[in-house]
């Protein structure tokens, strides 16, 4: 007798069994998809095509999957996502039949004028070429301990190419028109000088330096010195703009956008942007694109 007729009759017997057990298995799947399913809200669906598909975290969630979903849960507003806009949170409005408020427009403020020409080194920085790097290593190579590496984290993280880095001063740049304020160069930032801001809100201090004015002079020109200047000329009752720890702050919820305060400054380190965004346009250059001095007050 053959070695295959030996095992034939086992063979058989196998075949059997492993029939048996894929109809088991298959009805066993096919319970526990009817019953383990998750249904989607079709809202959440409805509002994940009006989104822009940015996935770029602005409206505080993981992605606009995320987002649509706490939106219909009612665990979010509607009006969260920046880079789509006020005509994207009336869409979602629509979807959820709710009135909804317009999106304020934001952009990233770069708040730090320490350039070439303004400040120092301390020592040469020799290691990799990262702003968090760098500011491990002895708090980093500026004189100014508050100021911007000038290594360009915050522009390689942008995901929409919405940052360069200036090479006349040495320190990041905003494209306006391309900045969809979710946040991501602020967060890469190891010195917290970027932030979110309204955009129509033009009068901002570009410092972040909070030691005593003898001491900021001696690192950087066009450092906040904490002089009260800007407080006192301030039109606005009771103030707009307030010297705190040695460093001036405008409250975005009462300044006018006067620009008082950025004339008075002596050191000029408050930045007007509703100057410099017209200023450019008499220029015919696209705020933010071709203007060196963007940022700068």
């Amino acid at each position: 007798m053959t070695v295959w007729e030996q095992i034939g009759p086992y063979l058989g017997s196998a075949w059997l069994v492993l029939g048996v057990l894929a109809v088991v298995f298959g009805a066993v799947l096919a319970l526990a998809n009817r019953f383990f399913s998750v249904v989607v809200d079709p809202r959440q669906e409805a509002i994940e095509e009006a989104l822009p598909k940015a996935n770029c975290g602005a409206c505080g969630y993981g992605g606009c999957a995320a987002y649509a979903e706490a939106v219909v849960l009612g665990k979010a507003d509607a009006n969260l996502c920046l880079p789509g806009g006020s005509e994207t949170a009336v869409q979602i409005g629509r979807i959820m039949g709710l009135a909804v408020a317009g999106v304020t427009p934001k952009v990233a403020v770069v708040k730090c004028q320490g350039s070439f020409q303004n400040t120092s080194e301390r020592f040469r920085y020799v290691g990799e070429r990262d702003c968090r790097a760098a500011a491990a290593t002895q708090y980093g190579q500026t004189a100014c301990p508050y100021g911007c590496l000038g290594f360009g984290t915050c522009v390689r993280a942008c995901p929409f190419d919405a940052m360069v880095m200036d090479a006349e001063t040495g320190l990041p740049r905003v494209l306006e028109d391309r900045c969809v304020a979710c946040g991501t160069c602020a967060e890469v930032c190891p010195k917290n000088i970027i932030e979110i801001l309204p955009k129509e809100r033009y009068v901002h201090v570009l410092c972040r330096n909070q030691d005593p004015g003898k001491v900021v002079r001696q690192v950087c020109k066009v450092g906040c010195i904490a002089c009260h200047k800007c407080e006192k000329v301030c039109p606005v009752e009771g103030g707009a703009v307030h010297v705190t720890g040695n460093l001036a702050a405008v409250d975005m919820e009462t300044c006018i956008s006067c620009g008082k305060c950025a004339q008075e400054c002596p050191v000029a380190c408050i930045g007007n942007f509703r100057k410099l965004r017209r200023d450019a346009k008499k220029r015919n250059t696209p705020a933010g694109k071709d203007e060196p001095a963007e940022q700068a007050a």
